[in-house]
């Protein structure tokens, strides 16, 4: 069977391949190979640099070319690297010697052919190419998409700051806010969260097999190399990695701040997947409508019907991101000794994740921006009910020192229909100051909406 979307197993490389191919160069294989490269590139001019009378420093042409390396890698230079991993069976070996081939022809970089990859383990390339390729896809891929929402969101706040809506506590009709401050609230929850996924320290180390620099001392006793590897890792790119320097770790760097990165995502998901449930609702109730769609079909058997699916699909794919978010938080933390295997395999499925996150975000930006507010059946919802008004009413009186407020307003309202005129009577009824009277009278389902507005307009 030949691949192509309709064999794929995953749907995200299958149905969903055109909606991630932003993310696919960078957290797939190939992108990691790239990072491979990069890594290896980055500490190879960096040798040449730190004074060896084995390695002089290199030509600027020869330094240009190996950037060109990095910079021109394709699919061709990544397919010819898995041919010699056909060989080796070793991955990081299989890019050692594809760079090597690289400086056949350049007398220069021949000469220096044993600086790469030297006194480097492989996951001193791995653990800075898994760090590289997190900081692409959040920056370039994550970031950019709540942002979107974001920014949409934002524009709904303002929007809708001063429709009144009513509120559902326990599913139950209660104390009315407006669509505003409901969609301020998502807004500020993701705009936190967002900045705790910005935060995170990327990671990483270049220290030896366990952590020592035990083959770097062999080669120079008196060289610097802890200091030469933070530099390498924390010079910004493309000279350097861009990285923050990790200085304690077994053979693997321990992977902290990627539990730290996961978890982050996996709560923004977790605040979208209670946003996906509420606009759903809201839907069902008819406080937004849909925009139809030429030639879109809601149902095979009921013409009628405009489906919230975009919420829908935000929904499942951020459970799946934040299954293999949460599993990754929890596994990638435990080494035993000084270096297991299991984090291998387990690493291959960030582009995953990411990948089921970014579907998501997706899918809710094509459902916010499909809604139109439903101002009449807002409306209609508040009239029908004015037992919200009970709470006014009867914390006014408390404050005038009527005896029972909460029991008498329970009375003319639990489990039943309440009018505007039943409350009327009571408010007319009551030892308060008539100006009191007057404000309560003229209160309304949608009027009694507090600070909403403001905190909305604020947001």
């Amino acid at each position: 069977m030949n691949f192509s979307p309709i064999s794929a197993l995953s749907p995200l490389d299958g149905r969903y391949a055109n909606r991630l191919a932003p993310l696919r160069p960078l957290v797939s294989e190939l992108g990691y190979m790239h990072r491979r490269v990069q890594v290896e590139v980055a500490w190879f001019i960096a040798l040449s640099d730190a004074g060896f009378a084995e390695f002089k420093p290199l030509s600027p042409g020869a330094r240009k070319y190996l950037l060109g390396l990095v910079k021109n890698f394709s699919e061709a230079d990544g397919l010819a690297i898995k041919e010699i991993e056909k060989t080796t069976n070793h991955d990081v070996k299989a890019v050692e010697y594809w760079i090597k081939s690289k400086f056949e022809d350049r007398p220069e970089l021949m000469a220096a052919a044993e600086f790469v990859h030297f006194a480097c383990t492989s996951e001193d390339i791995n653990n800075t190419s898994h760090a590289l390729q997190i900081k692409a896809a959040r920056d370039q891929v994550i970031l950019p998409a709540l942002d979107g929402l974001i920014s949409k969101l934002r524009e709904m706040a303002q929007a809708y700051a001063a429709v009144p809506m009513l509120s559902r506590t326990h599913g139950q009709t209660a104390s009315p806010t407006t669509v505003g401050k409901e969609v301020a609230n998502v807004l500020m929850r993701l705009s936190a969260a967002r900045e705790k996924i910005a935060a995170v320290k990327l990671m990483g180390k270049m220290n030896g097999a366990v952590g020592n620099f035990n083959a770097h001392l062999s080669a120079w006793p008196d060289f610097d190399w802890e200091n030469f590897s933070r530099q390498v890792i924390e010079t910004p790119e493309p000279m350097g990695l861009g990285l923050t320097f990790q200085p304690y770790s077994i053979q693997i760097e321990p992977h902290d701040y990627m539990a730290e990165f996961f978890d982050a995502v996996a709560r923004t998901n977790t605040i979208l997947v209670d946003w996906s449930r509420d606009v759903w609702g809201y839907v069902s109730l008819g406080y937004f409508k849909q925009r139809l769609k030429a030639g879109e079909i809601g149902s095979s058997t009921m013409p009628h019907k405009v489906n919230p699916i975009d919420f829908e699909n935000a929904e499942g794919n951020l459970g799946l991101a934040n299954a293999v978010l949460r599993h990754l938080s929890e596994k990638l933390p435990i080494s035993r000794w000084q270096r297991d295997l299991t984090d291998s395999t387990v690493l291959r499925n960030i582009g995953v994740a990411l990948g089921y996150a970014a579907l998501a975000y997706h899918s809710l930006s094509v459902g916010l921006n499909k809604l139109e507010l439903n101002e009449e059946n807002l409306a209609a919802d508040l009239d029908a009910s004015w037992e919200v008004l009970a709470e006014p009413i009867q914390t006014v009186m408390r404050r005038f020192g009527v005896q029972g407020a909460y029991e008498k307003l329970k009375e003319v309202t639990r489990g039943k229909t309440v009018r505007a005129e039943d409350l009327h009577a009571l408010v007319r009824s009551l030892e308060i100051p008539q100006s009191e009277k007057d404000r309560l009278l003229a209160m309304t389902p949608g009027s009694y909406v507090g600070m909403a507005a403001e905190l909305a307009r604020r947001a």
